[in-house]
């Protein structure tokens, strides 16, 4: 008995483990030995391959594929038609179709990636991290930090809600949630939930 649902184009593989409560919608693949969390939403022609492990509550909109190599912790969200990538010098004659070839990607809990933004392979990005929409990443990403561009570089900071944080004297309180942060240089970190 599964406790997920797919529409009938969906094709999801055997051996594959998907979470209650997700939603596997038009034209997607999940690939076998891939482990989607629980009510995760994955978009009209998503495609899942195997080895990729997604967390809890993961948005995946159209057009996406996680290629072998991708974690995807919970809360992630990726927008439309953005890009992973798996191999760090892809070439047609020199083949790299082996687990061990591709290079680990991490995006952590509540991290969100714009629409048509890259995500080049062997980078981390941080913990509620923010992607602008066609930036392309190819060097970690610090938690709670806004990048931008091509290559995608520092433009500010973000609370967990998503608006912009101001910091005064290394010191942040977000305007539409309250919560509240601490910054020295490149890290910060939350102070006060709500």
């Amino acid at each position: 008995m599964t406790n997920h649902w797919a529409h009938p184009t969906a094709i999801i593989d055997e051996g594959a483990s998907i979470g209650e409560g997700t939603k596997v919608w038009h034209f997607s693949h999940i690939s076998p030995k891939t482990i989607i969390g629980e009510q995760c939403s994955l978009g009209q022609n998503v495609y899942v391959a195997s080895n990729v492990t997604i967390g809890n509550s993961v948005k995946i909109q159209n057009n996406v594929s996680v290629y072998e190599g991708v974690i995807l912790e919970d809360f992630v969200f990726c927008g439309p038609s953005m890009v992973f990538t798996n191999v760090r010098t892809p070439r047609s004659a020199f083949p790299r179709n082996t687990s061990e070839d591709y290079r680990p990607t991490v995006v952590k809990r509540g991290a969100s990636i714009g629409a048509n933004a890259t995500v080049v392979c062997g980078v981390t990005i941080g913990e509620w991290a923010f992607v602008a929409a066609g930036a392309v990443v190819n060097r970690d990403v610090p938690a709670y930090s806004l990048v931008a561009g091509v290559p995608a570089k520092g433009m500010g900071w973000v609370c967990e809600c998503g608006s912009t944080l101001t910091f005064r004297d290394q010191k942040s309180v977000c305007h539409d949630c309250d919560r509240e942060y601490e910054r020295n240089q490149d890290i910060v970190r939350k102070t006060k939930d709500v």
